[in-house]
């Protein structure tokens, strides 16, 4: 949870999760090398859940431009992933997100599309769209991140059961070359099809 209320100097982070997670050490580092200063942290152990909260600033106030905010996010659940692998499976549950699964299923194939196309010199967009469900952002990550390729900023949007998201990603500091590329779409089109489905559109 990102919390822009209760501090007037410093944006509030919170992640609340198993106390096997500690109290992510980690996930500060990853903040600090955003650029961004950790002034404060506090970890409270509720029952089985530990509450960690970080007060971070940039340039000596709170963080309030979007793109940075969806970094922070990006940057929290891709550490997450990478250094607490036993958080995998909670995180994927869509209520961690704030989405619930739909009450019915419904019984309707969505084609999944997979573009990559130049954003500059030092990045590409990245566009998905495929059948929204529960964890889906969770999945796109874990396939990004497991290709080795940064993900910097998302637009998430859904139009109905079509979930239509958009990444900015780089390599090493520069845009996906042709092949580099292609084994992105090639992984986010086996891994995000619908398992009873034999064919895609792509």
């Amino acid at each position: 949870m990102i919390d822009q209320d209760s501090d007037h100097d410093a944006t509030i982070v919170q992640l609340s999760f198993g106390d096997r997670l500690g109290a992510l050490l980690d996930t500060m580092k990853a903040l600090k090398d955003l650029g961004l200063d950790v002034t404060k942290g506090t970890v409270t152990t509720d029952s089985t859940v530990t509450q960690t909260k970080f007060h971070i600033m940039r340039f000596g106030r709170k963080v309030e431009e979007p793109d940075m905010l969806e970094r922070i996010r990006l940057t929290i659940i891709s550490n997450l992933l990478q250094y607490h692998p036993e958080s995998s499976e909670n995180l994927a549950m869509g209520e961690f997100f704030g989405i619930k699964p739909p009450e019915k299923k419904v019984n309707i194939d969505i084609a999944t599309h997979v573009v990559v196309e130049d954003d500059g010199p030092k990045r590409s967009m990245l566009y998905v769209e495929t059948a929204d469900r529960p964890g889906l952002l969770l999945e796109i990550i874990k396939i990004i991140a497991d290709t080795n390729i940064d993900l910097e900023s998302a637009e998430i949007d859904t139009e109905g059961l079509v979930a239509k998201d958009k990444f900015h990603v780089s390599y090493r500091g520069a845009k996906l070359d042709n092949s580099l590329s292609q084994v992105l779409i090639n992984c986010l089109r086996y891994y995000l099809r619908r398992p009873e489905t034999d064919e895609d559109n792509y």
